[in-house]
C-alpha cells in the first residue's frame, strides 16, 4: 500500500494557503474554505492510500477548485492566488485521471 504523498501535499497547501490569506489580508472566508478543502483533499489522499482506486473525493474537490479558482482567475487576472490554486487543482485532476487508466 503505497502513501499517496502528491495528495497529502495538496492538501497541504490548500491549508496554508488558506492559513495564509487569512493572516496577510484577515480573510476568514479564505481560511475556512482552505481548511474545509484541505481536509476533504486530505481525506480523498487517504482513501487513495487505501485503495488507488477510490479517487471520488480528491477527483470532486480538485475538480470544483478548478472551476471556481478559474472562474476567479478569469475575472481578476491574478495569478495569486486564484491562478495557481486553479492550475494545481487541473494537475490534480490529471493525475488522478491517469490514476485510473
Amino acid at each position: 500500500m503505497a502513501v499517496d504523498w502528491i495528495g497529502f501535499g495538496y492538501a497541504v497547501l490548500l491549508a496554508a494557503g488558506g492559513a495564509m490569506g487569512y493572516v496577510r489580508k484577515g480573510s476568514k472566508t479564505s481560511l475556512v474554505a482552505g481548511l474545509i478543502f484541505g481536509s476533504v483533499a486530505g481525506y480523498g489522499a487517504y482513501c487513495v492510500t487505501h485503495d488507488p482506486r477510490d479517487v471520488k473525493i480528491s477527483l470532486f474537490s480538485a475538480f470544483l477548485l478548478t472551476i471556481v479558482m478559474g472562474v476567479r482567475f478569469k475575472r481578476s487576472k491574478k495569478l495569486m492566488p486564484a491562478g495557481l490554486i486553479a492550475g494545481i487543482s487541473l494537475l490534480m485532476i490529471l493525475r488522478l485521471v491517469f490514476m485510473l487508466l
